[in-house]
């Protein structure tokens, strides 16, 4: 190629680079925006929520209006709220007022949901950092996990009588073992850059512990407690059942024994009023404590 061609075409390719440039920022600022980023989980539906729960509600008062179910099986909306009335004042078995027996299941619950939280948590760590810890704990954990309470139930009454040591240490029971798995399975968060990162920042195991490890298993440690909640819940009424004067459970154990239907079903809605409060609570924890988690 003669000398002459390239002088010629240098100026065509001179021209042709400031049109690419343009083109290119033409293009550039024809591309929208990336969106900011937004969380992709689903937004919660609470009108839907409410509308569900209305329409439950409302089917209840037509099948009991209709008499599709016998009063005896499934009682009116009206009668249950007659008897939240009744129970508050107090016009029940025993005598005793309704936030008394609500008083009374909370404390239970309470106070042997916290006792499960100042030892299962510290038992589940060791266990997910020690192969000591999970060799000889968790055969005994996963013994017990899968038995329902009623079933060492007498063997507690044994053990401690009818009072409420017996009580507590069935919900306790019933509480430790999902605090320890979750608080075990956490502990596998922490990844291995996070950890050989404080190690070669000169970081003891303590401060590992307390800066890697448990931060890590802090989201499903509180997973563990929420459904150690709803085991305590479950628990309760047949911690309940043994010679207990007082309590929720009690208050429908002795309702149902008079066939009083109404005051079973409201003593069920106590219950799950109750629970779900303590449910919303321990979420408000978590965001909390982790508003980070799931973003």
């Amino acid at each position: 190629m003669s000398t002459s061609t390239f002088s010629s075409a240098g100026p065509a390719l001179a021209a042709k680079r400031p049109l690419q440039a343009i083109e290119v920022v033409k293009i550039a600022t024809e591309i929208p925006a990336v969106a900011p980023f937004r969380n992709h989980r689903p937004s919660s539906r609470h009108w839907w929520a409410l509308l569900s729960v209305a329409a439950w509600l409302a089917l209840w008062w037509l099948t009991t209006e209709l008499r599709w179910v016998p009063p005896l099986f499934l009682p009116p909306p009206e009668a249950v709220i007659k008897a939240f009335g009744q129970a508050w004042r107090g016009h029940i078995q025993g005598g005793d007022a309704l936030w008394v027996h609500a008083q009374w299941s909370s404390v239970r619950v309470l106070g042997a949901f916290t006792l499960a939280v100042m030892t299962a948590v510290p038992v589940g760590i060791a266990m997910g950092v020690n192969r000591w810890a999970q060799v000889v704990l968790d055969p005994i954990l996963e013994f017990y996990r899968p038995l329902p309470p009623l079933a060492y139930l007498p063997l507690v009454v044994i053990w401690l009588g009818i009072d409420e040591a017996s009580k507590w240490l069935l919900i306790y029971l019933a509480c430790f073992a999902p605090m320890a798995l979750a608080a075990r399975a956490g502990t596998r968060n922490a990844s291995a850059e996070q950890i050989n990162a404080l190690r070669s920042l000169g970081a003891t195991r303590w401060q590992l512990l307390c800066h890697a490890v448990v931060p890590a298993a802090l989201p499903d440690i509180l997973v563990g407690l929420r459904i150690a909640m709803g085991f305590a819940w479950t628990t309760l009424v047949a911690a309940e059942m043994v010679a207990a004067t007082q309590g929720l459970g009690q208050m429908v154990l002795n309702a149902s024994n008079f066939l009083r239907t109404d005051m079973v079903v409201m003593g069920i809605f106590v219950i799950g009023a109750i629970a779900l409060l303590l449910d919303g609570l321990l979420r408000r924890l978590e965001h909390w404590l982790l508003p980070w988690h799931g973003r």
